[in-house]
């Protein structure tokens, strides 16, 4: 994110700076709105499931004091993927431990891709009937940021790598003595992970990944207006 627009400066490439600040305050939208609601989806299907380790933690709550990591949202700011302090939940509360486990996971990543989609579905009719003008500009810019970051957490989320949620969604599948080793080797997977990232080794299936969810919220926001002709 912010990283990136250093570099044009410092490359000489010119830039928009219309561009880079609704990007910066679309990601702080996130940071203090959409973290809270990924970290209390988990927490409010995890109660729904049996465990009420999120509830006694006060964690059922959009409160941005109660979820926002500093070291995260400066990740997110800087990088463009980050993380908010986790929801605590027990296991041994669930009836079926491995399949609710994996569905408390996907409730974050969800939410994101809901919100993604809430913001296209704003976006669009913004894009058709607005007229042009710099403040018009302005809020297309921030609400297309908005959605991409929204994917790109979700896309992050999902991938199947300790700590993220897709590691516990797989390990639903996993057998026991499989999942025995996962658990051994997951602090070495965690470090690979963020090398990666840091490398840029994983930008390009990330983005390939996510630009394929970006199409898919696209056309479901925009069917309507394709069924009558207006796009």
């Amino acid at each position: 994110m912010i990283i990136s627009a250093i570099r044009q400066i410092f490359s000489g490439a010119s830039v928009d700076f219309t561009s880079l600040v609704a990007q910066v305050l679309s990601v702080l939208f996130v940071i203090i709105c959409i973290l809270p609601l990924h970290e209390c989806a988990h927490g409010l299907i995890a109660v729904k499931l049996g465990d009420n380790t999120p509830k006694w933690d006060k964690r059922l709550t959009l409160n941005p004091l109660a979820s926002i990591d500093p070291m995260g949202a400066l990740a997110l700011l800087l990088f463009g993927f980050g993380w908010a302090k986790p929801v605590q939940v027990n296991p041994r509360n669930f009836k079926n431990p491995k399949r609710d486990m994996a569905i408390v996971a996907l409730a974050g990543p969800l939410s994101n891709l809901l919100a993604a989609f809430v913001g296209m579905c704003i976006l669009i009719p913004i894009f058709i009937f607005a007229p042009y003008n710099d403040f018009v500009i302005f809020i297309y810019y921030f609400l297309e940021y908005y959605v991409i970051v929204n994917i790109g957490l979700a896309v992050f989320n999902l991938l199947p790598i300790p700590p993220l949620d897709g590691s516990k969604i797989l390990m639903a599948f996993l057998g026991d003595r499989i999942l025995r080793y996962y658990y051994q080797y997951q602090q070495i997977i965690t470090m690979v992970l963020f090398v990666l990232l840091f490398t840029g080794v994983l930008s390009t299936p990330l983005n390939y990944l996510e630009n394929i969810v970006y199409n898919g919220i696209f056309d479901l926001a925009a069917l309507p207006y394709k069924l009558f002709g207006v796009i």
